[in-house]
C-alpha cells in the first residue's frame, strides 16, 4: 500500500500504541469499578487490594515465559492469542457472581488468569522493536508504544465511570472485552514478525532497517535464544530490573489506588475523581513520547550512556521529588497536578528501559525484557497490597513517601548500567558482554 511505503515500521508501532492503550483499559477499569465491586462483594480495601494484586501477580510471573514465547514464535501470533485470552477473562470478570460462597476466590482466579494473558504485550512489543526498528529510532518507538499506557489509562476513568453510572460496572467489562477482540484481530491482519515477510515493506525500507540493527539482531531468520542463566547473571539486566521494580511500585499506586485516594481521602465525588484521575495518565502519555524523542536525540549526540541511562536517572529522581511532596499539598486539584507531575517525570524514563533491554538482548529481547518487566510487575503487586496497609497504619502521606524513596533508589540503579554492551553467552551459559 503506497500510503505506508517507507513507513510500515511506524504503522506497526502506531498499532502497538493502540494495543498498549487497550491493555491498560483492561487493567485500570477495575480500579474505577473498585468501589462498586467492594459494595457488591462486601469487600474492604485490604481484600480489594488482593484482587488488584492477583492480576499483577499473574502478569509478573509470566513475563519471562511470555518473552520466550515471543522470541520463539514471533510477536504476530503471540499477541493475537494474547488479545483473545485477555478478552475472554475480561468477560469472565463481568460474569463472576457475588452471591455464592467463594466468590472472592473465583474473582481472584479470574483476575490472575487475565494477568497471565496480558503478560505477553510488552515482551512481544520489544521483540517487534528488535527486528523492525533501527537502534537510533528505538527511544521514540518505545516512547510511542508506552504512550499507549497513559492514553489508555487517561481515557479509562471518564469512560468507565460513565458506563458504571448508567449501566453498572459489569457492562464496562463487556465493552472492554469486545474492544480487545477487535484490536487483536486487526493486529493479526496487519503485522508480520520481520520486515522481509511484510508485503508492504519496500526494499529501501528493508535495507534501512537492517543497516540500523545492532549486530546481534541482524540475523532475523534465527530462532536461537540466550540461555536463561546468561540473562539472569547479567549485571546490566539485574540493574535495570531493580530500577524497574521501583518504577512498578510507584506507577501502580496510580493504576490501583489513586482513584480510591481521591474519593476517600480527598473527598471527591465519582465524576470529579474521574476527571482528576486522568491527569497522571495524560502526563504519562506525554512524558513517554517526549522522553523517547529526547532520549534518541541525546543518544545520537552524546551516546547511549547519556541518552538512555543518565536521562532515566535524572527523570526518576525528579519523580521522587514530586511523589514525595504531592500528598502534603492541601488543595485536591493542586495535589493531583503535583502527583501527575511525578507520573509524567517517571514516564520520561520509560523508553530507556525498553530501548536498553532491546539493544543488549538482540534476538532475545523478548526474554530479556520479560525478566526486566517481571521486576516491574512484582513491584506493582507489592504496592497494590502494601500501599493501603501503610496508609491505614501511618497515613497516605507515608505511602507516597515510601514510593518517593524507591524512586530515588531506582535512579541510582540506572547509573550501574552500560547500554553499549550486548549480551552474549559463554560456553558455560554465563553472561558475557560483547561489544556493540
Amino acid at each position: 500500500m503506497d500510503i505506508f511505503r517507507g513507513r510500515v515500521r511506524w504503522m506497526l508501532i502506531a498499532w502497538m500504541l493502540v494495543i498498549s492503550a487497550v491493555s491498560y483499559l483492561d487493567r485500570v477499569n477495575i480500579s474505577i469499578a473498585g468501589p462498586s465491586i467492594e459494595r457488591e462483594f462486601h469487600l474492604d480495601h485490604i481484600r480489594l487490594g488482593w484482587v488488584f494484586s492477583a492480576w499483577v501477580l499473574g502478569y509478573a510471573l509470566f513475563q519471562a515465559p511470555s518473552g520466550r514465547l515471543a522470541d520463539r514464535f514471533g510477536p504476530r501470533r503471540v499477541l493475537t492469542l494474547g488479545a483473545l485470552w485477555w478478552a475472554l477473562f475480561t468477560a469472565l470478570t463481568a460474569l463472576t457472581p457475588s452471591s455464592i460462597a467463594g466468590s472472592l476466590v473465583l474473582l481472584l482466579i479470574v483476575r490472575f488468569s487475565l494477568g497471565v494473558g496480558e503478560s505477553i504485550v510488552y515482551p512481544a512489543s520489544n521483540r517487534l522493536v528488535a527486528t523492525w526498528i533501527p537502534s537510533q529510532e528505538r527511544g521514540l518507538a518505545n516512547g510511542l508504544i508506552f504512550a499507549g499506557v497513559g492514553t489508555g489509562a487517561a481515557v479509562t476513568p471518564p469512560v468507565i465511570a460513565y458506563v458504571i453510572l448508567h449501566h453498572g460496572w459489569r457492562a464496562s467489562f463487556w465493552i472492554c472485552a469486545l474492544v480487545g477482540l477487535i484490536v487483536g484481530g486487526l493486529w493479526y491482519v496487519m503485522a508480520r514478525d520481520n520486515p522481509e515477510q511484510h508485503p508492504w515493506v519496500s526494499p529501501k525500507e528493508d535495507a534501512y532497517i537492517l543497516a540500523g540493527l545492532p549486530q546481534t539482531s541482524k540475523n532475523i531468520k534465527s530462532n536461537s535464544s540466550l540461555p536463561w542463566r546468561a540473562i539472569l547473571t547479567s549485571k546490566n539486566v539485574l540493574a535495570i530490573t531493580a530500577s524497574y521494580f521501583a518504577f512498578g511500585y510507584v506507577v501502580y499506586i496510580f493504576f490501583t489506588w489513586f482513584f480510591t485516594y481521591l474519593t476517600t481521602v480527598r473527598g471527591l465525588n465519582l465524576k470529579a475523581s474521574a476527571q482528576y484521575a486522568m491527569l497522571p495518565f495524560a502526563a504519562m502519555a506525554v512524558g513517554s513520547a517526549l522522553g523517547g524523542w529526547v532520549s534518541d536525540g541525546l543518544a545520537k549526540r552524546y551516546g547511549k550512556r547519556v541518552g538512555r541511562c543518565v536521562l532515566a536517572s535524572v527523570c526518576t529522581m525528579l519523580a521522587a521529588l514530586f511523589v514525595g511532596i504531592g500528598t502534603y499539598v492541601k488543595d485536591a486539584g493542586l495535589a493531583s497536578v503535583v502527583l501527575a507531575g511525578g507520573a509524567g517525570a517517571l514516564y520520561l524514563a520509560q523508553s530507556s528501559f525498553w530501548s536498553v533491554s532491546c539493544d543488549i538482548g538482540g534476538l532475545s529481547a523478548g526474554s530479556v525484557s520479560g525478566v526486566m518487566n517481571m521486576g516491574c510487575q512484582i513491584g506493582g503487586a507489592v504496592t497494590a497490597s502494601l500501599t493501603p496497609w501503610i496508609a491505614e497504619k501511618f497515613g497516605w502521606g507515608m505511602s507516597f513517601a515510601v514510593a518517593g524513596v524507591l524512586c530515588f533508589m531506582g535512579a541510582i540503579s540506572w547509573l550501574m548500567v552500560d547500554p553499549e554492551q550486548q549480551l552474549t553467552a559463554a560456553p558455560n551459559g554465563m553472561a558475557v558482554l560483547g561489544g556493540s
